[in-house]
């Protein structure tokens, strides 16, 4: 299976934005590509700022439905595993890695998980974590450019390595157009201190397909895909 496996250091950190990104410039590129992701909470409420659900969005950038990318959706803005306690469903991890592998046939994969690796999918433990373990596809982690993200991304980091995942990449967004003597401190440090490649992404215009190709044309996507 060739693919990334996109995760982050914390929610609402941008993950979807840059799996979408990828998604859309490799799609550009006349790549087939396909789109997954095994969970989406949140689906009672609102998108805020414009932005599509993120498996509406991700399946616009694929060419696909919205439920062939997400597998489980559920209403509350909550951990997928709460999620499913709350609506009584059984998330199960097969079906999620063979949703994935159906969705990969003849095409690259760019998976987005939930959250960051260490979050549950289910009450028995199974974590994100073991879904990009199962898919084994590299992994490009999505992280902010401000204080905190050191930790938060080295942490990522080592929780991906420890269970023998292949870390691509990471991604800072959004990228400042002038950012601080800090955010090119944060850059610089997770490289050396993870021993990583670091890209950035600035912030985008909207989210229509042709502009998260744009974007996702800056990524050094060739080289972590190998």
């Amino acid at each position: 299976m060739r693919g990334l496996f996109v995760t982050g250091t914390d929610t609402e950190i941008g993950k979807t934005v840059v799996a979408a990104a990828l998604t859309a410039a490799l799609a550009a590129d006349g790549v087939p590509v396909g789109a997954f992701k095994p969970v989406v909470t949140g689906t009672d409420e609102e998108p805020a700022d414009g932005k599509p659900r993120d498996h509406d969005l991700l399946a616009a950038c694929a060419g696909m439905e919205p439920h062939a990318v997400a597998p489980y959706t559920f209403g509350p803005a909550v951990s997928p595993h709460l999620a499913a306690e709350l609506d009584e469903v059984a998330i199960d991890p097969t079906t999620l890695v063979e949703t994935a592998r159906r969705t990969a046939a003849g095409r690259t994969l760019i998976a987005e998980g939930v959250g960051g690796l260490l979050v549950p999918l289910t009450l028995d433990g199974y974590l994100i974590r073991d879904l990009a373990v199962a898919l084994d596809l590299p992994v490009v982690v999505v992280a902010r450019p401000g204080l905190g993200t050191i930790n938060h991304t080295l942490s990522t980091l080592e929780a991906a390595r420890a269970v023998g995942l292949h870390v691509a990449g990471v991604v800072v967004t959004p990228w400042p157009e002038e950012p601080t003597p800090m955010q090119r401190s944060n850059v610089n440090t997770i490289a050396v201190l993870g021993d990583v490649d670091v890209a950035t992404l600035a912030p985008l215009p909207g989210f229509a397909v042709a502009q998260l190709a744009r974007a996702g044309a800056t990524l050094p996507y060739d080289l972590w895909l190998g």
